[in-house]
């Protein structure tokens, strides 16, 4: 008795599947892909906050491990 069902459900399948594709490809036209320059400019903020935050907590980490052997010794 099961079989008809999954027969049915399988059919299914293909309709859904193909008004999917078509939904997702409908949403990708609505998306703002950016411009060469616009993706340059987002690395270099990307690169340029990446590289101070690493050398803040460098510092930081330098103080605290001289101040720790400071102490300890």
């Amino acid at each position: 008795m099961a079989l008809p069902d999954q027969l049915s459900n399988l059919r299914e399948v293909g309709p859904r599947a193909v008004n999917f594709f078509n939904e997702v490809w409908l949403e990708l036209r609505k998306v703002h892909w950016p411009t060469r320059n616009e993706t340059y400019a987002a690395t270099v903020v990307v690169l340029v906050v990446t590289l101070t935050v690493a050398t803040f907590l460098g510092l930081v980490d330098f103080a605290l491990s001289y101040l720790i052997r400071a102490v300890l010794s």
